[in-house]
């Protein structure tokens, strides 16, 4: 099992930066942040931008892998960010891994006036999206046109480190964004379904495996080129409430076949209130037993 930790983007680098220090220094596999202009009950606070935030990381880290956790279509376009993203894994040497989402109805959504979206045509938008975002990585002199995203002879040079391109982490609960998945996706991540009751949440998450299986099995792809994330904290429960905590949620991800688990870094407040006395007990006693029986790739 590999373990990934998630770093809101909310405090100065000052203080942001002995976290992502202590990420790689921790044993975590992989360091997330979230991608968003704000983010729901931290929308009044501050916060910063995913890019630059990645970028700083990668210049005080070496291993780790890095990535958003998710980027949108709300607000990114896929020429832009295709370059953001051919920057950022060229400073952070081949490290980064793209996780990108179809966004929902929140303040991303709104800020910049656009008409809302049904959650047809935000999975239609996701789909070109992602379709451009693709070639524009992978091909120079790349034309793309969708009815809501268009480019004409974009340029990508140099490209990025990795060949032909970063992964895409796709996060996807149902069966169209699935198949997004097994058309572009290195990964497939999962929050489950808004539930009342931890047993609920976890029904849902084995429901939402046995989808994708049957979505990926019609699919092309070799099951063991799509690694599978599963967001802990999206359930009802904070996954670091406890150590024993922890090791038991990574335990049964395990057993539904989950490849990669990703938690939260203890906030003093919620979400995602913790201790940061309980992510050292983690790391000490329960990171180096879940990384013994990791997955190679």
């Amino acid at each position: 099992m590999r373990v990934g930790i998630v770093i809101l983007p909310e405090d100065r680098w000052w203080a942001a930066e002995p976290k992502w220090r202590a990420a790689e220094e921790y044993g975590f596999d992989h360091a997330w942040t979230y991608d968003h202009l704000g983010w729901r009950s931290l929308v009044d606070g501050p916060w910063f931008d995913a890019v630059p935030t990645l970028t700083a990381a990668a210049t005080v880290t070496s291993r780790l892998r890095l990535g958003t956790f998710v980027a949108s279509p709300n607000f990114r376009h896929p020429v832009p960010f295709m370059r953001e993203l051919n920057t950022l894994d060229d400073v952070a040497d081949g490290r980064i891994v793209v996780g990108l989402g179809a966004g929902s109805a929140s303040y991303d959504a709104r800020v910049l006036g656009h008409p809302e979206l049904s959650a047809k045509q935000r999975a239609d938008r996701f789909i070109e999206f992602t379709e451009a975002l693709d070639g524009l990585l992978t091909t120079d002199k790349f034309d793309y046109q969708g009815s809501y995203f268009t480019a004409v002879g974009a340029r990508n040079l140099p490209g990025p480190v990795q060949r032909p391109r970063m992964p895409f982490l796709i996060a996807a609960n149902g069966p169209r964004t699935m198949r997004v998945v097994t058309r572009f996706g290195g990964g497939w991540v999962t929050t489950g379904r808004s539930s009342e009751s931890m047993e609920e949440w976890w029904r849902s998450i084995g429901e939402l495996t046995g989808r994708f299986e049957e979505v990926l099995g019609k699919s092309d792809r070799d099951p063991a080129e799509i690694h599978r994330y599963l967001s802990l904290d999206a359930a009802p429960q904070y996954s670091m409430t406890s150590a024993q905590a922890f090791a038991d949620a990574a335990g049964r991800a395990a057993e539904l076949g989950f490849t990669d688990v990703v938690a939260h870094w203890p906030r003093s407040t919620g979400p995602y209130q913790g201790h940061e006395a309980v992510l050292e007990q983690i790391v000490e006693d329960v990171l180096p037993e879940l990384q013994d029986s990791s997955p190679t790739g």
